[in-house]
């Protein structure tokens, strides 16, 4: 895992990011001042109940500070599945491993290793903590492609 000081290099910067606790306008600028060009949502169902974090007006607000918007909902978490992730349970997270190993998450995945062509890009879901998250587990997998590519957590 790289700090925010070495985040740069040939192989992309992966920026593993929540918006749990944050309002549209602190998460575009955390992106920003990460130099994200790509975000991909990695939310099975990209809705929020907080404003401006829904897919459509969060495309919105992205778009107008130069960000793309990839919704990547082969990337999700079933919702069935997120009470045991959380709570690290062997199964839970086995199960969403097999989420990943199917051919619409494996293409996903390709994608983003692609678009770490085009400079840092950006995983988002709700939590806050990427221990607790699924993205954690898409990190390691997009590292398993790019294993020099740099990772921050924010």
């Amino acid at each position: 895992m790289a700090s925010a000081d070495s985040k740069y290099n040939g192989d992309g910067t992966l920026v593993s990011i929540g918006y749990e606790g944050k309002t549209v306008g602190d998460l575009v600028a955390q992106l920003l001042g990460q130099d994200v060009r790509v975000l991909v949502d990695v939310r099975l169902t990209p809705l929020s109940r907080k404003p401006g974090l829904s897919k459509t007006k969060l495309a919105a607000a992205l778009r107008a500070a130069g960000i793309e918007y990839v919704h990547h909902r082969a990337l999700g978490n079933p919702k069935d599945n997120r009470a045991g992730f959380r709570a690290g349970e062997p199964e839970s997270l086995a199960r969403y491993r097999e989420v990943l190993d199917t051919t619409d998450a494996s293409d996903a995945l390709a994608h983003v290793c692609e678009l770490l062509d085009g400079g840092a890009v950006a995983l988002l879901c709700f939590e806050h903590d990427h221990a607790e998250c699924h993205r954690n587990i898409v990190v390691d997998r997009v590292l398993e492609t790019r294993p020099n590519a740099a990772v921050v957590h924010v």
